[in-house]
């Protein structure tokens, strides 16, 4: 009985550091406000496309490693990106044969849920938004779903990771 290890992984590694670096990476003047969500879209992506290699512990993980780049309380980030993932698991078996659109409609919820909860926690530590314009990354990640999908969908095929 021979065991199959699942290979390339590092691809995912990869792409994660990738969102990682650009959710920190600075932007000119106000477009800080539109930045979309990197990590949650390649988290969720690899939750719906492998969903025994991207998990929750991951999505903490990295949630973490935001965490200590931005300097915002450890957890902060960690517990909306797991929630992403966790939902996203969930809905795993529905998401997979709804259409790109349609699954760029589920996951602008599931990112706002995110969203509210991270809103939720920074009010909690005191450092709350004044207005909702915190929001405003869920629609611009939502409209760049399909791309990122078709992306990572083209990595996941070239390097053969299973």
């Amino acid at each position: 009985m021979s065991s199959e290890r699942p290979n390339n992984g590092w691809v995912i590694w990869a792409t994660l550091l990738v969102a990682l670096l650009l959710s920190v990476a600075p932007l000119p003047g106000n477009l800080d406000l539109i930045r979309p969500l990197w990590l949650g879209l390649v988290a969720a992506y690899w939750a719906l496309a492998l969903p025994h290699r991207g998990g929750m512990a991951l999505a903490w993980g990295f949630g973490l490693l935001l965490d200590v780049l931005s300097g915002t309380l450890l957890g902060l980030n960690g517990i909306p990106l797991a929630l992403i993932v966790f939902l996203v698991l969930n809905l795993q078996q529905r998401l997979r044969m709804f259409p790109l659109w349609q699954q760029a409609m589920v996951l602008m919820v599931i990112l706002g849920i995110a969203q509210l909860v991270l809103l939720w926690l920074n009010t909690l530590a005191g450092n709350r938004p004044p207005t909702l314009l915190f929001l405003v990354p869920v629609l611009t990640s939502s409209i760049l779903w399909f791309w990122l999908y078709l992306a990572l969908h083209w990595l996941r095929r070239r390097f053969d990771v299973y």
